[in-house]
Parts: structure tokens; C-alpha cells; sequence
């Protein structure tokens, strides 16, 4: 017994010293799988606030990039409109360089030159004390200096003079070439400063005639003299003239009455100083501007400075600011060395702003459209900070239930089973209530089904529609839950979603479209289908995110009808004045879409030249009835009337909304394909809408019967217009429209267009 009771007592003492040697080997094993499972979380937490900073950039540059499409919009239209205002001094200028007496006038006085012999020495002060006179002095003066009652041709010299100054004092008055009425009292005897005004100069450069308030040419105007002398027009840019006021010139050649302008050189030139004021700058102020700190102005570079040419927020006059080059992310500089960039920068005020910089043609001007970044992006900022601080607090709330659920378990073998069941369960736990909440809140109806329709997720909005419980919705079909109608539609897109695995956005149409069937009424329901990845538990599925359209659809519809409506009724009072134009807007407008349709165009720009070709006439209204119903031939100026009533139709029209650019190809179907059109553009510049209603417009014309002719054959229209095709027109359009004539029976079908409108007796 003895032994045995030893033995037994042995054998304990060893198994009690294995069962001390496993612990500390299961305790260091238990160590190491604890610091493993702490990295893991460790890492798996800062990559996912990592994640979340991406997400909150990533939106926010979003933004940004919404803010340059915004601010690039505006420069645009701005930028259009100063060059437009450039153009036009151009216009005033070419009027009078181009001005058949002034032109005949320069070229007598060029010959009668050449034919003199060289004056004597006591003659020149003579010479350049006439010239001074001319420039702005009192021609009575000159005629008591140097009247010659027996030379006639000094008179007819003098005479031409006279003319060609009143000629100029009366553009000036017209075309704001003048000094700006003085402000306060001025002295009688006190004679001004020339700060602005009309002028004409020889082919040396010389000054002849001019309007009273006409500077003395300067260095400045010499140098664009030359220029023009040799056949470029010229611009003197904005400086600060003798009265502190920004001014700009313009000078345009001179060419003889016989020469061609092509190559030659110019017999004098036509020089015009005005004073940049509120014409100029109205016109950056965006029509419609509602944001505190958003602003427009003009910069130029003056060596190593920015000059700012317009006037600024802080009340800064024009050319009072300029700033250095080098100031530090100023946003003039990064313009003028990046015109047509977008950055967020820092104006002259030291405020960081959003801009974007457009260059102005043919001048050394860059125009800046910003907005100050606590404006633009303070919804934005807030938004996305109260993003990242709920992913955040998800993320530890996550982090410190997995840490509690691992930190409770009892061993390493329990631990672990518990620990996999319990943050599986947890994360399945947490992402359902954080989805429940966030999609439960959404009015759209948001649903996830497998590739054989089955339910694996749905939220309260979806449940109440089927009427179910959204447990009960779990493993059924979509058929026995919304029907086999919708059923199979959304199906066949789930299909293509998951074979390509590309998201998918769908209008999906259910119902009576005419909204005539009272048990089966209209439904639009906008469709997002994203594919879901499957893993081994579950399957590959589609997450399908439904909005109701139907009220929006319905609303679209009415307002379609009712423009329609209105459209119709604008058209029938201008066929009411000008029965011989009865149905031309609607014809132009049928036309129109028909060149858009055999052009390949999308739905939009047929219901743009739609709504254009029906409105274009609109500006008829004003134009007397007896000219639009006069049978003689029209004089130029009524012509001229008629021609420019669509400018009459986009004033009126200019702040309707249409859906597509409706004024736009209002005013631009003047235009032509080789720019001689008022605006200037030319081949792509003007829009495809423009240009198709040209061709309609001038088709029409020329295939109806009008009060003073007989309709035209329709293969002679279309023969003239194949021969402006490429100088008028566009020959795409003209080629679409001769395609739908020939080919789709056009003339059969617009045959009535030459009828003649039925007697009003």
C-alpha cells in the first residue's frame, strides 16, 4: 500500500509540473495573439480615419471643381461682353475710315501735297500753327490768319475741313468719343485739357482736323498711328489721361478712294480717344448676382507689377491700384501668367478666393471673376466636418465594442470563438442600425436583391409601400412583393448591372403614359442600380436606390404645355399684323427641326430651334403694319428695320428661362459662316442651333409668297443656298436640309408654304 500510495503521490507531482510548464507557454502564446489582435485594430482604425479623410477631400474638391465650372460660366459671358464693347468702338471708327468724303477728302489733300513745292523757311511756322488750328483751335482764327480771298482752292480746303470736323464733333456726340461733362463750376475764360475726342491724321503722322476736346498726340498715339499706317489697326491701351480718367483709343487706317486696303498703305488714319467709364464697367457685373463677395474686374501686367484696370469692391477707382508681381498666391498675377486657370488664391485685399481668369482678344487685358472661399465653401466645410466627425465616432464606437468583446473573453479558445462571433454579429449589427438609420430617413426607396430577385435588404420607406414588414420582405422575390410588372423591368437592368459590373442610372416608366387610364395611372421612377461584390456568405446583388418622379414629370409636362401655349399665342399676333408672314415662325421652326433631326442633333437642340424658329419674329410687333404689309420696295432703312427685329425678339426674351439656349440662337442666327454677321463669329463659334436657323429662316423666305413677290421655286432655294454654303451658311445644315428635301419627300410635305395667304376681304 505504501508503494502504491507512492507512487500515486509521484505521479501527481508530475502532472502537476506539466500542467506549470503548459501555462506560461499558453500565457506567451495568449501575449502574442493579443499584441497581434491590438496591431490589427491599430491599423485597421487608422486606415480607416485615413479613408474618411480621403472621402472629405475628395468632396470637397468636388466642389471646388462645381465652383470653377461656375466661375468659368461667368468669366465667359463677361469676357464676351467686353469684347463686344471693344468691337463696337472699332465699328464707330471703321465708319469713318470707311466714310466716302473723308476718304476723298484725305486723297485730294494727299495729291495737292505732293504737287506743292517745298515751302520757303519763313513758311513753316505758317504750316504748323495751321495744323495746331486744325487740332482744336477756332477756325475763324485760322481763316484771320491766313484768309486768301483770291486762292479758291485754299477755300474748298477750308471748306472740306469744316465739314470733316463737324463730321467728327457729330460721331463724338453719337459714340461718347467726347470729354465727360464737367463737374462743378468751371471758369469761363479757363480753357480745358484735351482728355477725349475724334481725330484725323496724314500719312506723316501729322495732325489735320479734329474735335475741340481732342488731346495733342503723344508718343502713345504716335506708335499706333504707325501701326495702322501699315494696315493693322491699332488700340491705345486704358491709361490715365490729362483729367485723371482712365482712357482708351482706337485708330483705324485711311485708304484712298481707288486703293485697295489689301496690302496697301494707309493715306492718313482716324484716331478716337474716349474715357472708360460705367459702359464699359457695367457691363462685368453678372445680371442676377445674389453672393455678397463675388466680383468681376480687369488686370494687366506693367513690368513687374499688376495694374487693376476697373474698379474693385473697396471703392478703389480705376488704375489707382497695383500691386507687385511677386506678392505671394496673389490672384491677378497667377491670371495674367495662366489666363484661362482656375485656382484658390488670394486677391488684393489679402482675402483667399475661389477664381478664374478669362483673356480678353487682342488686348493685354486678363478679366478675373472670383468669390471669397469662406463664401463658397462654408456650407461645404461644415457639411463635411460633421461627416467626418460621425465616421469618426463610428469608428471608436466600433473600435471599443470589438476591444470589450475580445477583453472579455475567458480563454484563448473561447476568446477567439467569441471574439469571431461577436464583432461578425457587431459589424452586421452596427452597419444594419447605421444603414437602418440613415436609409429609414430618405424618401427614395432603397433595397438590395440577389441576381435571382430575393430581398436581402430593404428600408421602412420601401416596406411601406409594399405594405409588409421588413422582416417579412427578407428571402422573398420581388415579383411576389411589387408585382411581376416592375418585377421584370428592374430585373433585365440587375442583369446587365451585374454581367458588367458597372453601375447604371434608368427612367423607368410604368402605367398609362397619357394619363387616360384611371386603374393603371402614370409612374416614373428614377432607377440607380450599384453592383455589390458577393463573398462566401453571400451572394453577388444589386443595391437599388428608387425615386418617384412622377409629380416632377407631371409638372415638366404642364410647363412644356404651357410654354407651347404661350408660344403659340406670341407667334398668332405677329401673323395677325403681316398676313403675308402668317405661319413663318412656325414654318422656320418646323424646318429647323427637321435639319436638326437629319443632322444627328439630340432632343434638346430640336426643341431649342423649336421654341427659336416660333419666337424669332417676335420683335415684329414693334415694326409699323404698313411696312410689313408694303408692296413697293422696301427702302434700306425699313429693310435694315426688318432685318434687325430678332435683336427687338432677344431683348425681349433676354430673362425667360428656356430649356435650352433659346436667346442665344436668337441673337446669334444673324451670323454668318465666314463672320460678317454683327457679331463677329464665325464657323464653330456659333452655335449648331444658330446656324440650322439661319438655314430654315432663309429657306422659308425665299419658298413663301410675300407681299412684294411670288414665292420661289423650291429647287432654286435650295440651289442658292448650296452656292452660300461655306461663306453664309453652314453647309452641314444646308446639306441636311437639301438631304430631307430630295430624300424624305420634303417637297411634297412644304408644298403649301407657296401658297399665297388668302384675301383678308
Amino acid at each position: 500500500m505504501a508503494q502504491t500510495d507512492g507512487g500515486a503521490s509521484e505521479a501527481e507531482d508530475t502532472g502537476t509540473d506539466e500542467s506549470a510548464k503548459s501555462k506560461p507557454e499558453d500565457t506567451r502564446q495568449f501575449n502574442k495573439m493579443a499584441m497581434l489582435v491590438v496591431a490589427a485594430i491599430v491599423i485597421a482604425v487608422g486606415g480607416a480615419i485615413a479613408g474618411v479623410f480621403a472621402f472629405v477631400d475628395a468632396e470637397r474638391q468636388r466642389d471646388v471643381q462645381a465652383w470653377q465650372v461656375r466661375l468659368g460660366i461667368v468669366a465667359d459671358s463677361r469676357t464676351a461682353d467686353i469684347n463686344a464693347w471693344v468691337e463696337q468702338n472699332f465699328i464707330y471708327m471703321r465708319e469713318l475710315s470707311q466714310n466716302a468724303s473723308l476718304q476723298l477728302y484725305m486723297s485730294d489733300l494727299g495729291s495737292s501735297e505732293e504737287a506743292e513745292p517745298e515751302p520757303e523757311p519763313n513758311q513753316s511756322a505758317d504750316d504748323e500753327s495751321n495744323a495746331a488750328l486744325m487740332m482744336g483751335d477756332d477756325p475763324d482764327t485760322e481763316a484771320e490768319v491766313e484768309e486768301d480771298e483770291d486762292d479758291v482752292e485754299g477755300e474748298d480746303e477750308a471748306t472740306s475741313a469744316t465739314y470733316l470736323r463737324n463730321l467728327l464733333i457729330a460721331t463724338a456726340e453719337r459714340t461718347e468719343f467726347k470729354a465727360p461733362a464737367p463737374v462743378g463750376e468751371v471758369a469761363a475764360n479757363i480753357e480745358r485739357a484735351g482728355v477725349a475726342g475724334i481725330g484725323l491724321v496724314d500719312a506723316d503722322g501729322k495732325a489735320l482736323v479734329a474735335t475741340p476736346d481732342m488731346p495733342p498726340i503723344t508718343s502713345r498715339i504716335r506708335k499706333a498711328v504707325a501701326q495702322a499706317l501699315d494696315g493693322e489697326p491699332a488700340i491705345i491701351d486704358i491709361f490715365e489721361g490729362a483729367a485723371g480718367d482712365p482712357t482708351i483709343g482706337f485708330v483705324l487706317p485711311i485708304y484712298g478712294v481707288q486703293d485697295d486696303s489689301e496690302g496697301a498703305r494707309g493715306i492718313g488714319a482716324v484716331v478716337g480717344l474716349r474715357v472708360v467709364d460705367n459702359d464699359l464697367f457695367k457691363r462685368l457685373k453678372q445680371p442676377g448676382e445674389t453672393s455678397k463677395t463675388s466680383e468681376t474686374y480687369l488686370v494687366r501686367a506693367n513690368g513687374a507689377t499688376v495694374e487693376y484696370l476697373t474698379p474693385l469692391a473697396d471703392e478703389t477707382p480705376a488704375l489707382k491700384k497695383s500691386m507687385s508681381a511677386d506678392t505671394p498666391d496673389l490672384a491677378a498675377a497667377y491670371a495674367l501668367s495662366r489666363p484661362g486657370g482656375f485656382g484658390i488664391k488670394v486677391d488684393y485685399s489679402g482675402t483667399e478666393v475661389l477664381s478664374a481668369s478669362r483673356q480678353i482678344a487682342n488686348l493685354p487685358w486678363v478679366l478675373i471673376r472670383k468669390i471669397s472661399r469662406d463664401e463658397a465653401l462654408s456650407a461645404t466645410d461644415n457639411r463635411l466636418t460633421t461627416i467626418l466627425g460621425v465616421f469618426i465616432g463610428i469608428i471608436v464606437i466600433v473600435t471599443l465594442a470589438i476591444l470589450y468583446v475580445w477583453k472579455k473573453g475567458a480563454s484563448m479558445r473561447a476568446t477567439k470563438a467569441l471574439h469571431d462571433a461577436e464583432v461578425a454579429l457587431e459589424r452586421f449589427g452596427n452597419m444594419s442600425k447605421f444603414m437602418k438609420v440613415i436609409t429609414d430617413n430618405q424618401p427614395n426607396h432603397i433595397i438590395a436583391v440577389d441576381e435571382n430577385t430575393l430581398y436581402t435588404f430593404a428600408n421602412g420607406p420601401a416596406a411601406d409601400e409594399a405594405g409588409i414588414a421588413i422582416e417579412d420582405m427578407m428571402g422573398k422575390t420581388m415579383a411576389s412583393v411589387i408585382g411581376p410588372v416592375k418585377a421584370q423591368k428592374y430585373a433585365e437592368l440587375n442583369k446587365n448591372v451585374l454581367r458588367d459590373f458597372e453601375k447604371i442610372e434608368h427612367t423607368v416608366i410604368f402605367g398609362d403614359e397619357n394619363g387616360e387610364d384611371e386603374e393603371n395611372p402614370l409612374q416614373v421612377i428614377r432607377s440607380y442600380h450599384v453592383p455589390l461584390r458577393g463573398d462566401r456568405d453571400f451572394p453577388p446583388a444589386v443595391l437599388m436606390i428608387l425615386s418617384d418622379i412622377t409629380e416632377l414629370t407631371y409638372e415638366k409636362r404642364r410647363g412644356e404645355k404651357m410654354m407651347r401655349q404661350l408660344t403659340d399665342t406670341l407667334v398668332s399676333v405677329v401673323d395677325r399684323r403681316d398676313p403675308f408672314s402668317a405661319n413663318h415662325s412656325s414654318r422656320v421652326a418646323e424646318v429647323a427641326r427637321e435639319i436638326a433631326h437629319e443632322m444627328g442633333l439630340d432632343e434638346l437642340h430640336g426643341k431649342t430651334v423649336d421654341v427659336a424658329g416660333n419666337l424669332m419674329n417676335l420683335g415684329k410687333i414693334f415694326i409699323p403694319e404698313e411696312i410689313l404689309t408694303k408692296t413697293n420696295d422696301l427702302s434700306p432703312e425699313e429693310r435694315a428695320m426688318l432685318g434687325k427685329a430678332y435683336l427687338t425678339t432677344v431683348d425681349l426674351l433676354e430673362t425667360v428661362e428656356f430649356e435650352g439656349p433659346v436667346v442665344e440662337t436668337i441673337r446669334q442666327f444673324g451670323e454668318t459662316w465666314d463672320g460678317r454677321g454683327p457679331l463677329g463669329l464665325k464657323e464653330e463659334e456659333i452655335i449648331v442651333s444658330a446656324r440650322i436657323l439661319a438655314v430654315a429662316n432663309a429657306f422659308v423666305g425665299m419658298a413663301s409668297t410675300r407681299a412684294y413677290r411670288k414665292a420661289m421655286p423650291f429647287e432654286k432655294a435650295a440651289d442658292i443656298l448650296m452656292g452660300d454654303a461655306g461663306t453664309r451658311y453652314d453647309r452641314r445644315s444646308v446639306t441636311a436640309l437639301l438631304n430631307f428635301l430630295e430624300n424624305r419627300d420634303g417637297m411634297t410635305r412644304w408644298t403649301h408654304f407657296r401658297d399665297a395667304p388668302p384675301d383678308p376681304d
